[in-house]
């Protein structure tokens, strides 16, 4: 008994020194959980739990009910505000955090910059540590990939766009009087989009629409 007393006492006691340690780098370290489901039918406490057992304390643990699509979460804004430099932020899965890979590892690099560790529990993903700096340097390489394939994406997507005639932009408004007269002057619909600046799919579908109109 006296042997796990004394363990007890050593246990506690080099946990208050590393914690000075801390104190004296200018920080304490603190745990903060994140969970987050994608519906209100959908329950969180599968998540905060496995946030509790990891250490976390139930008043520190910040969560959202909405999809990862939903730029509107509160729980995520307030944990934002929360942590300091030094604290670690704990989530049970990468896509928990995120709405999408690319939002998630934006929200890693400015939890870094903060000073602020991120670990994945079901992942085996920590930022902090002797590993973190190679983390963040892997994640942050992954980031701007993916910003570079969804940049990629969106121009071609444009380029295919505006090579089939659609107009890009705001949408403009349409003299449906002028096609109506140079249908009648006998011109087809590749020479009435070229002239009026719009795409044929669209010519062809006010035609369709006037057809229908003149038919009631």
């Amino acid at each position: 008994m006296r042997l796990l007393n004394l363990y007890l006492y050593l246990v506690d006691t080099i946990s208050i020194l590393s914690e000075l340690v801390d104190i004296q780098k200018g920080y304490t370290m603190r745990l903060f959980g994140y969970a987050r489901v994608s519906t209100s039918q959908q329950c969180l406490d599968i998540q905060k739990q496995a946030l509790i057992d990891a250490g976390v304390q139930e008043d520190r643990i910040f969560s959202d009910k909405a999809t990862g699509s939903n730029t509107d979460r509160d729980g995520l804004q307030m944990l934002k505000l929360k942590v300091e430099k030094g604290d670690v932020i704990i989530v049970k899965k990468l896509d928990r955090l995120g709405r999408n890979t690319l939002d998630m590892l934006e929200l890693v690099e400015a939890f870094n910059k903060q000073g602020v560790a991120v670990r994945f529990l079901d992942d085996g993903i920590s930022t902090d540590g002797p590993m973190g700096t190679m983390v963040i340097t892997i994640l942050a390489a992954v980031a701007q990939a993916e910003r570079a394939r969804i940049m990629e994406r969106t121009n071609e997507g444009l380029a295919e766009a505006k090579a089939n005639g659609v107009q890009l932009g705001r949408k403009r408004h349409i003299d449906r009087d002028q096609l109506q007269a140079l249908k009648a002057s006998g011109k087809g619909a590749t020479a009435i989009a070229k002239e009026m600046g719009i795409g044929r799919a669209t010519v062809y579908k006010i035609l369709k629409e006037m057809e229908s109109t003149s038919e009631v």
